[in-house]
């Protein structure tokens, strides 16, 4: 039983045992299917549906369904491979399961209550990173294989290669030196990246949930209030918690720290740049929004972010507006929201 924003419960349709378990193990396949595609986006999503739908018990039917028949796939995938690219593969898996899956289904609670966007993404992300330490230790318990030292090592490999083509090419060596400096300060935050990795398919999935939620209130004439209990979701909305700022604060001692410290400071900071300017990017939508931006205007202030952006001033203020958005609350502007506005982010 869900409860809507006019305080009055919404009764989820009555369905026979037998076809809610169908259901559930559809969802459960689907999830499975899409762990092994670049569907994988929107594992969170699916399994959001199914617990919204079926409740909380199901969506952990869903993935423990999920995590049976994708163990059937990459044991086939393993028999074929190398031994160490089957552990590479169950690895990938595990982390799948533990980092994306698990965190899914334990926010079901927020998304009941309708916890605002970042509170649900700041949530998720926490439990992905302790599902992604998890997957290392028991790798590294199991097998005696560490999937971290073997990204560490596959990406140390590509940036060789890349500095090896830009020095055939006679390009300048202080390009070069530049270059070599820039990847190796890349290669230190590389479990910064996962996270962030987790983050984009959280964000899509919240985003894809927002939307539909949006769009079924609204074309089935449920109102401007139940309307907007799918725009939680959009990204126009989304604003991280305050207490991140505390986590910016920590991040501040990775010039000063050092050893396991300053690794620590520095992957929590590479997270929150691309947070803060995620939350930038929210704060211009929402900025288009409340002008009654079209969708020519629309396109139009996109691409001349996107220009500035490859500039890097774009970034810088988009990153800047999300670090001081908790200070100024640029997006709380007086305006009518009605039923008029657009579902588009």
């Amino acid at each position: 039983m869900l409860q809507s924003s006019l305080d009055q419960p919404l009764m989820a349709p009555l369905r026979s045992p037998g076809r809610k378990g169908l259901s559930v193990a559809g969802y459960g396949i689907g999830t499975a299917l899409m762990m092994v595609t670049p569907l994988l986006v929107f594992v969170p999503a699916a399994l959001f549906s199914c617990g919204l739908r079926y409740g909380r018990k199901a969506a952990w039917g869903a993935l423990a369904i999920a995590a049976a028949v994708g163990s059937v796939y990459f044991a086939q995938v393993g028999a074929i491979s190398p031994r160490e690219a089957a552990l590479m593969s169950w690895s990938s898996f595990l982390g799948m399961l533990l980092a994306i899956g698990v965190p899914s289904v334990a926010a079901l609670p927020l998304l009941e209550r309708r916890e605002k966007f970042g509170t649900v993404l700041a949530f998720a992300l926490i439990a992905s990173v302790i599902g992604l330490a998890t997957t290392e230790a028991v790798m590294q318990s199991a097998a005696g294989f560490s999937p971290f030292d073997a990204q560490v090592a596959e990406a140390k490999k590509t940036a060789a290669g890349m500095l090896e083509v830009y020095r055939k090419a006679n390009i300048s060596g202080d390009f070069v030196s530049g270059m070599e400096l820039w990847m190796d300060r890349v290669l230190f935050v590389v479990p910064a990246w996962l996270v962030v990795d987790a983050a984009l398919i959280f964000i899509l999935s919240l985003m894809m949930l927002g939307r539909v939620k949006a769009w079924k209130a609204f074309t089935n004439g449920a109102g401007v209030a139940a309307a907007d209990e799918g725009r939680v979701y959009l990204l126009r909305n989304f604003a991280l918690p305050e207490w991140v700022l505390f986590a910016f604060v920590f991040s501040g001692l990775t010039p000063i720290a050092s050893g396991m410290l300053q690794k620590i400071a520095a992957n929590v900071l590479a997270v929150l740049v691309f947070l803060f300017v995620l939350q930038g990017l929210a704060i211009f939508r929402s900025m288009l929004v409340a002008a009654g931006a079209g969708v020519v205007a629309t396109v139009l202030g996109f691409t001349l972010l996107a220009f500035l952006s490859m500039t890097g001033i774009g970034l810088l203020l988009l990153g800047v507006a999300g670090l001081f958005d908790s200070f100024f609350d640029f997006r709380h502007i007086k305006r009518k929201d009605g039923s008029h506005e657009s579902h588009s982010d």
